[in-house]
């Protein structure tokens, strides 16, 4: 993927809870999102558990916007609370189309993600792209 220069990126987090959960689910999400997701120049990191979808999506405007409309609407997902909504000039994960972090040990519950601030949700992925090297 090319990188713009000072291209405006959004970056939406949200929390939600899957109504079935198994490993098929979570291969046809990021497979989905893997082909889905260079077409529209989004990249992102997914956390995810039993119980719990924790997701930055980060790209064009327009894209993100779309995309967390069609989240909204996916009856993969209940209970959707976002948490972050914000423009910035750097992507956090620019080299995955998906990636898929896993449940982390330290992760809060979702009824306590759900009272974070903005700032303080997207530390948690500023976090993750740090430990991973993909912090642009």
């Amino acid at each position: 993927m090319r990188r713009k220069i000072q291209e405006e990126i959004k970056h939406v987090i949200y929390t939600s809870r899957p109504t079935h959960f198994d490993h098929f689910v979570l291969e046809n999400i990021l497979t989905s999102s893997r082909l889905n997701n260079p077409k529209n120049e989004v990249t992102g990191n997914l956390i995810c558990h039993s119980d719990l979808f924790l997701q930055l999506l980060e790209g064009p405007p327009k894209a993100i916007n779309e995309l967390y409309d069609k989240i909204l609407l996916d009856n993969r997902h209940a209970e959707i609370f976002k948490l972050c909504d914000e423009s910035s000039s750097r992507r956090l994960f620019a080299s995955w189309d998906m990636k898929n972090d896993g449940y982390q040990s330290w992760m809060l519950s979702r009824s306590e993600l759900n009272q974070l601030n903005p700032n303080e949700s997207l530390s948690i992925f500023e976090r993750l792209a740090r430990e991973g090297d993909q912090f642009l």
